[in-house]
């Protein structure tokens, strides 16, 4: 049985963790002249938190799977809740709607917006913004893990039914020493990237706020015209760089940054995957730009190397409106976004561990044709992997597709037309930002129907939570002693 008021107690200490996240940005808004946006939030969220934290008892054993997978949805349910308020209380969010939209996509580091003006924003909402992409990425769990088992909760759940792709070895032993670890790779990422955009010509503000957009791979930017309104190709290398990076599996940082083992590093099968599909992704686009499209070479690499790391790393910077690409480069750049970046990221999508798997299955089932009595094993590196493994990640795939056929005919009901009804849920249940037509790298989602926009959100955090664990709360099973 679900113990509900255990749940409460870690839900409340949660809260109060994001309460402390805006406290820094409260003190600026008193020294700004515009303290009420987090002021109200802070007093909210953290009301809420100390309620839930001090009426609820600490429970005397750790949560089971159940219990912690539903702390983990409720929790990315309480960052559109709780963290969408400093929005509701500032005049550009005309509704709860939007504020709850905004916050979700920054959290699940999605990077759609209804914002139409993002320059007119106060600094400390644009900070916020940006702010809320980076917690997304690694901070709200990992902060978790590490404050939780000093409590009595063992974090190995936090991790499992957050970072699934991760959940194939322990990095190590004791969570606290591993969260510390990815801590210290996730700052010195930070640092490393700050001092890189302001080499290549960004001001602080904007350089700090691109860069926790890049690691939590989310996408909002400071400007209405994304990244190419600052048309500098020093700029969009870095954030190329950065992008891959934030998209790779943290695991392999830590056998990279800690334990300095460059060679398991290079031999990891999906980073090669990975990157294999970056270079035919690039090329493929560049062929499309410059054959059909009539850019020049530099340009079109620039914006063909630059739209493929952003997509697949489910980031959504746009240095180039893509939505005005050929019909081949946009029906590419949309099957990108389904596989996503490497499992135990901050990246969204499938993940290419997965479509390298998949791959591999198909070609197992090949070989099954042609050597009827054969025995074939699908391996990845030099693991075999379980035929239970194989039949999840392909029911994965299947509710992936099923949630996207869905969710866009749901969106149709709406008014919203075929390509940017299947577009967006695509880019938004991916964690992707931008798509096709009325929801463009240059467009907006403020004109979606206020039903359109709590379906997309509700895609968001069911691919932060990988459908599985956000879909598994509706069934009765899940919920029965």
């Amino acid at each position: 049985m679900i113990r509900a008021t255990a749940v409460a107690h870690y839900l409340g200490l949660f809260l109060l963790l994001l309460a402390a996240s805006m406290v820094g940005l409260l003190f600026y808004t008193f020294w700004s002249g515009n303290p009420l946006p987090f002021r109200n939030a802070c007093l909210i969220t953290g009301g809420v938190g100390a309620a839930l934290f001090g009426l609820f008892p600490r429970p005397a054993t750790e949560l089971s799977n159940r219990e912690a997978l539903l702390l983990v949805s409720l929790a990315w349910i309480s960052v559109g809740l709780f963290g969408g308020l400093p929005f509701y209380f500032s005049p550009p969010f005309t509704s709860f709607t939007d504020a709850f939209f905004e916050a979700a996509s920054g959290f699940t580091t999605t990077g759609a917006t209804i914002l139409t003006d993002v320059e007119a924003l106060p600094a400390a909402i644009q900070f916020w913004r940006c702010l809320s992409h980076w917690l997304g990425g690694m901070g709200i769990v990992l902060m978790a893990i590490a404050v939780f088992p000093l409590l009595g909760l063992g974090g190995m759940q936090f991790y499992r039914a957050d970072f699934s792709g991760a959940k194939s070895e322990k990095i190590k032993p004791r969570i606290i020493e591993t969260v510390s670890a990815l801590w210290k790779i996730y700052l010195i990422l930070t640092i490393l990237q700050f001092a890189a955009l302001r080499w290549a010509g960004m001001n602080s503000f904007d350089a700090i706020c691109h860069t926790f957009a890049t690691l939590g791979t989310g996408g909002f930017s400071t400007r209405n015209g994304n990244v190419a309104a600052f048309d500098n190709p020093r700029i969009e290398y870095v954030l190329v760089v950065f992008m891959l990076l934030a998209s790779v599996n943290f695991a392999l940082h830590y056998r990279l940054w800690i334990e300095w083992r460059p060679k398991q590093f290079i031999a990891d099968p999906e980073l090669r995957f990975y990157l294999l599909v970056v270079f035919l992704a690039t090329l493929a686009l560049f062929a499309s730009l410059r054959w059909h499209g009539g850019q020049p070479s530099s340009l079109a690499f620039r914006h063909s190397l630059f739209q493929a790391a952003s997509i697949l790393t489910t980031t959504g910077f746009a240095n180039d409106n893509f939505a005005q690409w050929g019909p081949f480069a946009q029906l590419l750049l949309l099957a990108l976004m389904f596989m996503g970046g490497c499992a135990g990221s901050t990246s969204g999508g499938l993940k290419a561990s997965r479509i390298l798997l998949v791959l591999k299955v198909l070609g197992r089932d090949f070989k099954r044709l042609a050597v009827r009595r054969g025995v074939f094993a699908v391996r990845l590196g030099e693991r075999v992997i379980p035929e239970d493994m194989i039949q999840s990640l392909l029911n994965l795939v299947y509710l992936s597709l099923l949630v996207n056929f869905v969710a866009s005919l749901l969106l149709t009901v709406t008014g919203v037309d075929i390509l940017t009804s299947i577009s967006s849920v695509a880019a938004t249940m991916f964690n992707v930002g931008p798509g096709l037509g009325h929801a463009g790298p240059f467009e907006h989602y403020a004109h979606f129907p206020k039903v359109a926009k709590w379906i997309l959100s509700g895609c968001m955090i069911a691919g932060r939570l990988e459908f599985y664990v956000f879909f598994a709360m509706l069934t009765p099973a899940f919920w029965r002693r």
